[in-house]
């Protein structure tokens, strides 16, 4: 696969123009019938977005997709924000639809294309399992003090004093990588929101994610017991931004976002 073809779309979701923030873009490739993964995984490379999702239509219901996703380097088992981009691309492409099946390796969510310009994916919410202790590498590669440390059933978590910890973290990748942590969600209670957060990946290409879905799955676990709350607003203060309403109900976490079209 030499050339990128030139009609694909990127989404970026979870987008804030007013606060000038940017979202996470994905690219969206609808297919008849499955690619081949080594394709997927050559297109996404040459695409360079964050991640690049790929839908194949069921012949048995309108409304339900497969789906994967595809980073520049690897596979995404789960990748919220691609999800969302697929609700965007799928709510303007198929008119009179408005909710979507994906359904993926290890289970299938929902995706709701809501007017004016906004998309909603609905994921399991992920608990807490247990406090841990705070390895050395995170320390020094983080630099922010650290209240506690929690392992969940995705990423980790980190709790940090202040969103000011957040936002100036400048973190230390190469001493991140000392700790065989794939990755964790560094939050802090908000200033105008309810809390914010960032999420680092250092043993992967990307390092930092703009807009994290599934981290959200799991930070809304924490900070709605913490609060008290099962409506929470929150922003991912990467370079690019994003925001996120956030509704828990029982296990599930509703996610909600405004999405802009890239490309």
């Amino acid at each position: 696969m030499e050339n990128i073809p030139s009609n694909i779309p990127v989404y970026a979701v979870f987008t804030d123009p007013l606060r000038g923030f940017k979202g996470n873009p994905a690219a969206v490739v609808e297919s008849e019938t499955p690619i081949p993964a080594a394709d997927m995984q050559q297109l996404a490379a040459l695409l360079g977005q964050p991640a690049t999702t790929f839908l194949v239509r069921s012949v048995d219901n309108p409304s339900r997709f497969d789906v994967r996703w595809f980073a520049p380097d690897e596979e995404i088992g789960l990748c919220g924000h691609g999800a969302a981009a697929a609700g965007a691309y799928l709510g303007q492409k198929y008119a009179g639809l408005n909710r979507f099946e994906l359904v993926y390796g290890s289970g299938e969510m929902e995706v709701r294309f809501q007017q004016p310009g906004m998309v909603s994916l609905l994921l399991q919410a992920i608990p807490i399992k247990q406090e841990i202790p705070v390895p050395r590498a995170i320390k020094e590669g983080l630099g922010i003090p650290i209240l506690a440390m929690y392992e969940t059933g995705n990423k980790h978590l980190i709790r940090t004093d202040l969103e000011e910890s957040v936002r100036t973290m400048v973190p230390d990748f190469e001493r991140l990588r000392d700790a065989d942590l794939f990755g964790y969600a560094v939050t802090a209670p908000g200033i105008e929101v309810d809390f914010v957060s960032r999420t680092l990946v250092p043993h992967v290409q990307q390092l930092e994610d703009y807009a994290t879905g599934s981290s959200h799955a799991m930070l809304a676990s924490y900070w709605g017991k913490q609060l008290n709350k099962s409506s929470l607003l929150a922003h991912q203060l990467s370079s690019r931004g994003g925001a996120f309403r956030i509704q828990l109900t029982d296990n599930t976490v509703e996610l909600t976002g405004h999405f802009l079209i890239e490309r």
